[in-house]
């Protein structure tokens, strides 16, 4: 790694922007490329501004970055990410929900052998995956994730054929199952409850409920666990990014937190 830690950015939306906010003022850190999918260029260096050169494939990198800061969501993993670890980037992400294909992971894998790299996935939206992953090394009995959200930021989602989300006057589940089907079914939601599931029990051991909430204006985390640890009780209320209702400022705040922490020399 040179003197400064060089990243490319996968993606150019509300995280990205927020991520992209804090980077340029941390001088042991410099954006060497955005990464965009095909066809969106425009908007990717509408994005830039000029600030960074903007790329829609992995194989047209001047040089290879130290590492590769996914904030783009699944489709921008799939297309983006298998060659950055092929080549040797690792990468770090919040899209966990990706890994609800079993295939997809196991081609994750396959890549980061064949480079001899890493893809880390960050907590996220949500706390106590350092609680889970611990109690983990035990048996785990259940767990159990509930996500809240108001009906806006359900928009564009699977909730929208099962009510109405501008009218609702009460709280409304409209999703109960596995960790693994939120993540396929709520692909740019549920990525908490499949972050959850693979610190804790995997991703058809977790319960997951979702509910779309006309009270409420934050997006609500609770987690409840036991095992051989003891018992977990955990609620985040975390707020919305300005952008859109559906990223959470918390999200963002992990990728910047995950960044400090690897040119930190002392760090927790």
């Amino acid at each position: 790694m040179s003197q400064k830690l060089e990243i490319a950015v996968l993606g150019h939306g509300a995280i990205a922007g927020y991520v992209v906010d804090q980077v340029l003022n941390i001088p042991k850190i410099s954006i060497a490329a955005l990464l965009c999918r095909k066809g969106s260029q425009g908007r990717a260096e509408a994005f830039a501004v000029g600030r960074f050169p903007v790329y829609t494939s992995v194989g047209s990198l001047k040089s290879w970055p130290d590492l590769m800061v996914d904030c783009s969501g699944h489709s921008g993993l799939r297309e983006h990410v298998p060659g950055a670890l092929e080549n040797g980037v690792d990468v770090i992400s919040i899209s966990t929900g990706a890994l609800s294909d079993s295939g997809f992971a196991v081609k994750l894998e396959e890549c980061a052998r064949a480079g001899n790299a890493s893809i880390r996935f960050l907590s996220g939206a949500v706390g106590g995956i350092d609680a889970l992953t611990s109690g983990s090394v035990g048996d785990i009995a259940s767990v159990t994730y509930t996500g809240r959200k108001s009906p806006l930021g359900w928009k564009g989602s699977p909730a929208e054929e099962k009510c109405d989300l501008g009218s609702l006057t009460e709280p409304f589940e409209h999703f109960r199952g596995t960790a693994r089907q939120a993540a396929r079914d709520y692909p740019k939601n549920a990525n908490v409850a499949a972050t959850i599931a693979l610190a804790s029990v995997g991703l058809d051991s977790v319960d997951v409920r979702l509910i779309a909430d006309p009270y409420v204006d934050k997006n609500i985390h609770e987690i409840e666990a036991s095992g051989e640890f003891g018992e977990l009780f955990l609620r985040v209320q975390g707020n919305a990014l300005p952008e859109n209702p559906k990223s959470s400022a918390l999200a963002a705040m992990s990728i910047v937190g995950e960044l400090k922490r690897r040119i930190s020399r002392i760090g927790i």
